[in-house]
């Protein structure tokens, strides 16, 4: 590979193999259609009554809380108040109650690695931000929400500021080397060149693959840090022998995400993982089914190595996304395959892709046999042991869920990712924190700035959850299919489920977003061109 252009090029043809967003043809999405009637207010004045907050702090549970908010902004949280008492600020003009007593308010969720669809696995780009914003989340991180093609996602994330848009709070990276037309990026004065155009047209951070040379991607990174851009590296085989997330820390990348990389950093008697002699990359299935095999080959949890390579990452300011959801099918695909959610809010378009294919990036499932179902829950202990180490030695981790691939459905794979921290360690109360102000931190620390949101506390932005149950007892409650309990009288019920999502001030229905969404996959499966 000569050009980063050209790798970011490879990237789409010979590992995602979806159309380039923005030519004209089926590789074209249509725009996302204009908020018209969804969603209420904002309020000069919005009082929700009663309810637990947990304010993402990591502070314990508390309430009832009386939560004022202003137009957009939080203007107060104080004990509450009886449900239907006058407000005592005297405002006049639009105003709302919510009676949230029994139920639990947190910040609004984050999604710090987030894609959108394409025009052939879901080509209505609100299916997927409406699934995100009825999970309860407010802000998501597009790395890149597009490949290719035009700015989509510029003006995505335009509309949304001005919530012309049904959609969360977006911040739009784009992939290293991409979209531009002025020629290759394989230097480092061309790679500084390219981010200063990114900066220029708007975008909030760039989406490093590896298989740039390491003074390239150290050019490029150093110049985001002076725009203020964040970074966030996919650390892929390709390049790992020259960029493994040791060296990336060390050339100043802010977000490593997935699990490459940081096993490479790690083996035990080989500078290279020890791949079999037929070890072939582009064969989807032998790549996944090899990078569990490198649980094997790696330094004990706990040894000097391993808690070093921690203690350095964690001092270069290094933040973890570790997406374990995303890889979850491969260490059970049956359950990943007949999820809840699939008959009613996954798409057919959607589901076609996630089936066994030899084109289809993460459709892998050629062969997938018992042996690598439990590789790949072999796999899951020392990664999950190694994100758990970085939060309790100070690291920062947060919450992406890369959805619409593997199995994962928008929204309910950002759950699950809730769930499968917890697995690794995390209290409820630490994946809360990562869902939230780590995040938040995440994307603004690169601007210089705090964050205007990721915590309940006066002069915040209104970006908040409402969930009728405990979270914390079980996060299974936060999906939107529910739960299923019996009651007192042994008869099954389904509870749960986000209430209300409020973004910008804005209250939007979780219910209605849902019953939205099944609408699109009604209609799609019984359409015989869709």
């Amino acid at each position: 590979m000569k050009t980063s252009r050209i790798i970011a090029a490879s990237i789409l043809a010979a590992i995602w193999v979806q159309p380039v967003l923005g030519q004209a043809g089926p590789g074209r999405m249509a725009p996302a259609p204009p908020r018209a009637g969804e969603g209420e207010g904002p309020y000069e004045r919005l009082v929700i009554r009663g309810a637990t907050l947990i304010d993402g702090s990591g502070a314990p549970p508390r309430g009832p809380v009386d939560i004022v908010i202003a137009g957009n902004r939080i203007t107060s949280v104080a004990g509450a108040a009886p449900p239907g008492s006058a407000i005592d600020s005297g405002a006049q003009g639009r105003m709302r109650e919510i009676d949230a007593r029994g139920m639990y308010v947190m910040p609004g969720f984050v999604d710090t690695h987030g894609h959108n669809g394409d025009a052939v696995k879901a080509p209505d780009p609100s299916y997927g931000y409406k699934l995100w914003l009825a999970h309860g989340v407010t802000s998501v991180r597009g790395v890149p929400f597009y490949f290719g093609g035009e700015n989509a996602s510029l003006d995505d994330k335009r509309r949304s500021a001005g919530n012309l848009i049904v959609a969360p709070r977006l911040f739009a990276y784009a992939a290293f080397g991409d979209i531009w037309a002025d020629g290759a990026v394989d230097t480092p004065d061309r790679a500084r060149a390219w981010v200063r155009w990114a900066a220029r047209q708007g975008y909030d951070g760039v989406k490093f693959y590896n298989e740039a040379p390491p003074a390239v991607i150290a050019a490029a990174i150093d110049e985001a840090r002076k725009h203020g851009l964040g970074t966030v590296a996919h650390l892929g085989q390709i390049g790992n022998a020259e960029v493994n997330a040791s060296v990336a820390g060390r050339i100043g990348i802010g977000t490593i995400t997935h699990f490459y990389g940081h096993f490479e950093s790690l083996l035990k008697e080989t500078s290279l993982p020890d791949y079999p002699a037929d070890y072939n990359l582009s064969d989807e299935q032998s790549r996944f089914s090899e990078a569990a095999n490198l649980a094997q080959q790696i330094v004990e949890p706990e040894s000097p190595r391993w808690q070093d390579y921690l203690a350095r990452q964690r001092d270069l300011g290094v933040t973890f996304e570790p997406t374990l959801n995303i890889y979850s099918a491969s260490r059970d695909l049956m359950r990943a395959r007949n999820a809840d959610w699939h008959r009613q809010y996954t798409l057919p378009s959607l589901y076609r892709f996630f089936q066994p294919s030899r084109t289809n990036h993460g459709s892998y499932w050629h062969n997938w046999t018992t042996a690598r179902e439990i590789a790949w829950r072999r796999f899951y202990t020392p990664y999950m042991r190694l994100m758990n180490d970085y939060k309790n030695g100070g690291g920062r981790i947060t919450v992406g869920s890369d959805p619409g691939f593997i199995y994962q459905t928008w929204g309910f794979s950002y759950i699950q990712e809730f769930e499968m921290l917890q697995e690794a360690g995390f209290t409820p109360l630490e994946v809360i924190k990562a869902a939230t102000i780590n995040g938040a931190k995440t994307i603004y620390d690169p601007k210089g700035a705090e964050p205007p949101f990721g915590l309940v506390r006066p002069g915040m932005l209104a970006d908040l959850v409402i969930a009728p149950e405990n979270p914390l007892e079980n996060f299974k409650t936060l999906l939107g299919t529910g739960f299923v309990r019996l009651d007192a009288h042994g008869e099954q019920v389904t509870t749960g489920g986000v209430r209300w999502t409020v973004k910008d001030g804005i209250v939007y229905d979780a219910r209605a977003l849902l019953a939205d969404v099944a609408k699109m996959v009604a209609e799609a499966a019984a359409s015989p061109d869709r």
